[in-house]
């Protein structure tokens, strides 16, 4: 099968340059240097060759991940870096053939972790991202506290979600110090071996984290494109032209099945209009012809996968490559 030939829309990763950003991350970051976030992709394939390049411990959004990667075999370590106060996934982590951190940031958090008798925890502190994350004067108590409560508490973490996608070189290394300042800052008070953090636009300028929790990389998308990395955009949407007027074309590719939150699509060679339920309007010189397809390139990796239930692997870029395998997105859904 051709990529040509697939039933549209359909997301389609170009094998070459997966390749790269695997090998490319695994000489950056080698080893427990990189806590890969599933989140990006949630699919236990792309996790094993992960894991196959040296980076055995995940970063996990979901307990429907953890509990995912852990019966897939890729439970050496496995953190859960969202708050939860579930009981009853708490308690499924907790019961997993896996080693399980979770975050904490306040003493409800803490609490429902010892009592599903989660094992370990890092404290989740806020470092300018107003998210989650407790005050960095309060970590040491939360710690304290965590402790008390029979955790062990092995370190901390702060996302600068906010600093990661700035285009300015400059001023993402900068204000990515000023975050790490706060994280250093809190611990001090909490002691521990694990300071985590990060993401695929501050990985290289991190220096202070000890595991960087990237995600994006393996795949890439438009947003994180612009930024000059060393990796290359490996996914693609493949539609189909379904409808074209004199100044238009309109493919099956709209927004329920793209991450929109970072902006429009992009198609090579034209102009996007705009996006509706299950369309992408775009003009181009010349039109294309319905029936045609076209590569759609989203802006956002990790939404726009979990909106779809397979990956496909072809052997390059565009439509007339090979169809090589196809990879479950398993770890979708709560």
């Amino acid at each position: 099968m051709l990529v040509a030939d697939l039933q549209t829309p359909a997301l389609v990763i170009d094998a070459t340059a997966f390749d790269h950003n695997i090998s490319t991350m695994a000489v950056a970051l080698p080893g427990s240097r990189l806590r890969p976030h599933v989140k990006a992709h949630k699919c236990t394939e792309i996790a094993l060759r992960q894991a196959a390049a040296g980076h055995r411990s995940f970063c996990c959004a979901t307990s429907r991940e953890v509990i995912g990667m852990a019966r897939a075999g890729l439970g050496d370590d496995l953190l859960l870096a969202n708050e939860t106060v579930d009981s009853e996934r708490l308690r499924a982590m907790a019961a997993c053939d896996a080693r399980v951190t979770v975050a904490v940031d306040s003493d409800a958090t803490v609490e429902a972790a010892a009592t599903a008798r989660i094992r370990e925890v890092l404290i989740d502190v806020c470092v300018g991202l107003p998210r989650c994350g407790c005050e960095p004067g309060d970590a040491g108590r939360l710690a304290e506290l965590a402790r008390l409560r029979g955790l062990t508490v092995r370190g901390v973490m702060g996302y600068e979600g906010h600093v990661v996608g700035l285009e300015d070189g400059s001023a993402r290394a900068e204000q990515t110090a000023a975050c790490m300042a706060l994280l250093m800052q809190a611990h001090a008070l909490t002691g521990g071996d694990v300071v985590s953090a990060g993401g695929t636009g501050t990985y290289s300028c991190n220096t202070w984290a000890n595991e960087i929790q990237a995600g994006s990389y393996v795949l890439m998308d438009n947003a994180y494109d612009k930024l000059g990395l060393p990796f290359r955009r490996a996914l693609q949407a493949v539609s189909t032209v379904v409808s074209v007027n004199d100044r238009w074309a309109v493919a099956d590719c709209g927004l329920k099945a793209l991450g929109m939150d970072h902006g429009d699509p992009t198609i090579d060679g034209a102009s996007v209009w705009f996006c509706s339920d299950e369309h992408v309007t775009f003009a181009a010189e010349p039109l294309p012809r319905v029936g045609d397809r076209v590569i759609v390139r989203p802006a956002h990796v990790d939404p726009t996968i979990a909106y779809h239930d397979v990956l496909r692997v072809a052997t390059g870029p565009g439509i007339g490559a090979e169809v090589i395998d196809t990879w479950p997105v398993d770890l979708r859904g709560w």
